[in-house]
């Protein structure tokens, strides 16, 4: 018993860590002082070396600071061991900054040295390709971001609309004509795919902006109006723009944008021939643009007024079910959703679709507010959100250039004296409701097709700016012997904010052609600009007879036969 347990120590001593010795069921035989074998490395006889040394500092072949040799071919007879004055001094001696152990300290210090300068050029290294990495990603996010935002901005922003107005040096020789001088943009809402009428402009806002003095208002078109379009006949305005697209398709279905163009033709002209002013621009969007861009600018707030506060369940086409709506007067916060609902409504209003016209131009003026704020066209995720979600849900043909340049000239503007206008608003009840075939439309109260005093509210309350701001006099005459010509003309020129001083007859009635006289010499050369552009023909400045009493009128007209 004695000798087995005395074996099996003596085999445990002879494995360490599970690491068995060379002879395979026969254990090595340990020499004095011997180690046992912690790395597995073997002897060139493939036995594990037995390490046969003395306690102390050995040649290269030993490991040093860590750093493991090549072990010795054969077994080491060890040295006499030395006494303990000869080991101290020894030890002593390796201590010294010049001793064995210094040495091995000195090496082990510049090995840690060169490891950790190592391992900060491996870190510059990396963290420069890190670095370099992350600038290409950037770089790559980035033109992704701009190829997509230039890609967006390009398809909302056709171009091929014109105002001379937008430049910043205007010219009188570039306005065509009296209204010139402001922009005037229509605004068309339409359902989009998915909903009933797709097509139908059922919000129709003309924005009309003096860039002078760096006003807008708003004006409303009833979608019911009932006009008449040579081409296509009689129809409800907001008809139009479909029915011109439709027939467009009908001769070509491939030419989608051909017909989308001729659509909005259709349109702007019959509006401009209803308002009696020039239409320069147009931007369409639908109820889903509508929405989101509403919820991308973070809603928008509305002091509601008694008169509009609204109540009603509307069937919401997108989700296939009612949509309560409830609107009390006061201030109150509207996300994309509410918005839209908010400016469709009328069947509770005791005006229909006169109040939901005034809700529509109370709504875009609160919009444009908020989009002109600086914490949204300063920010560039909203703007980009902007123009993804205008991308798909809306088309206009101001070009890039002129969108930031209105922009500019919107910035500078105090959108709380906005003004809003409506056809039916009292006292201006320029419109009426009637019934054509068993349909509920909307008339001039002058009559079908009759737009005279449309015509002259609209061209007063949307002036000229450079018309406004020469403020010129101007005196008619009559040089005819037909009576009222003089009368007239005077109205005419009234309702495209002329500042008509005189009317009276001409000392002869025998003028074969009109006469234009500038007796200002040129110093108020848009009013100029805009009568000889109306008369056709070139002013002078010189009156024709000395008997003309002008009463220092700066612009004398003379009518004659041609007239």
């Amino acid at each position: 018993m004695d000798n087995f347990r005395r074996r099996n120590r003596e085999e445990k001593r002879q494995t360490l860590d599970g690491f068995l010795s060379a002879a395979s069921g026969s254990p090595a035989q340990p020499g004095p002082r011997s180690r046992p074998v912690f790395d597995g490395l073997r002897s060139s006889n493939n036995k594990l070396d037995d390490f046969k040394r003395s306690d102390g500092f050995h040649s290269s072949q030993n490991v040093i600071g860590g750093d493991i040799r090549k072990p010795a071919a054969s077994i080491q007879i060890p040295a006499p061991e030395k006494s303990k004055v000869e080991r101290d001094a020894s030890l002593l001696h390796m201590t010294l900054p010049n001793g064995a152990l210094g040495e091995v300290k000195k090496k082990d210090k510049r090995k840690k040295d060169r490891v950790k300068a190592g391992g900060w050029r491996k870190a510059r290294k990396w963290g420069l390709r890190s670095a370099l990495a992350l600038t290409v990603l950037v770089l790559l996010t980035g033109g992704f971001l701009v190829f997509k935002g230039i890609f967006k901005v390009n398809k909302v922003f056709k171009g091929g609309g014109a105002a001379a107005a937008l430049e910043s040096d205007v010219k009188p020789e570039l306005l065509k004509g009296e209204g010139d001088g402001r922009v005037n943009i229509v605004l068309f809402g339409k359902g989009g795919l998915g909903h009933d009428g797709a097509d139908l402009t059922d919000t129709i806002i003309v924005a009309s902006i003096d860039p002078l003095n760096k006003t807008t208002t708003l004006v409303s078109i009833p979608r019911d109006l009932w006009v008449t379009v040579q081409g296509y006949g009689s129809m409800k305005i907001n008809a139009v723009y479909a029915n011109a697209k439709n027939r467009a398709l009908s001769h070509n279905s491939k030419d989608k944008e051909a017909a989308e163009e001729a659509g909005i033709a259709a349109e702007q002209d019959i509006i401009g021939q209803v308002l009696g002013i020039p239409i320069h621009y147009y931007g369409m969007i639908d109820f889903t643009g509508f929405k989101q861009a509403v919820d991308i600018v973070g809603g928008v707030d509305i002091n509601v007024p008694p008169e509009l506060a609204v109540e009603e369940t509307l069937w919401d086409e997108a989700s296939g079910r009612n949509y309560h709506l409830k609107v009390t007067a006061g201030q109150q916060h509207f996300d994309g959703m509410r918005a839209l609902y908010f400016t469709r409504s009328r069947h509770t209003s005791p005006r229909g679709d006169f109040d939901r016209a005034e809700r529509q131009r109370l709504f875009i003026q609160a919009l444009t507010q908020k989009v002109l704020s600086s914490s949204t066209y300063t920010n560039p995720v909203k703007i980009s959100q902007l123009m993804s979600a205008f991308g798909d849900h809306m088309t206009t043909d101001l070009s890039l250039k002129n969108a930031l340049r209105l922009v500019d000239i919107g910035k500078g503007m105090d959108m709380s004296k906005l003004k809003s206008v409506g056809l039916a608003d009292p006292p201006n009840n320029f419109v009426r409701t009637d019934d054509v075939n068993g349909q509920s439309v909307v008339r001039p109260t002058a009559g079908f097709g009759d737009y005279s005093a449309i015509q002259n509210y609209i061209r007063n309350t949307l002036k000229d700016p450079y018309l406004a701001k020469e403020n010129a006099t101007v005196a008619v005459l009559n040089g005819t012997p037909t009576a009222g010509l003089a009368s007239k003309k005077a109205d005419e020129l009234r309702s495209y904010g002329y500042n008509v001083t005189l009317v009276a007859d001409a000392p002869t009635h025998d003028y074969t052609q009109n006469v234009l006289v500038d007796t200002t010499s040129g110093k108020k050369p848009f009013t100029r600009n805009y009568l000889e552009k109306r008369l056709d023909l070139q002013a002078t400045t010189k009156l024709p007879d000395p008997a003309i009493q002008s009463q220092s009128a700066d612009f004398v007209i003379i009518l004659g036969q041609n007239e």
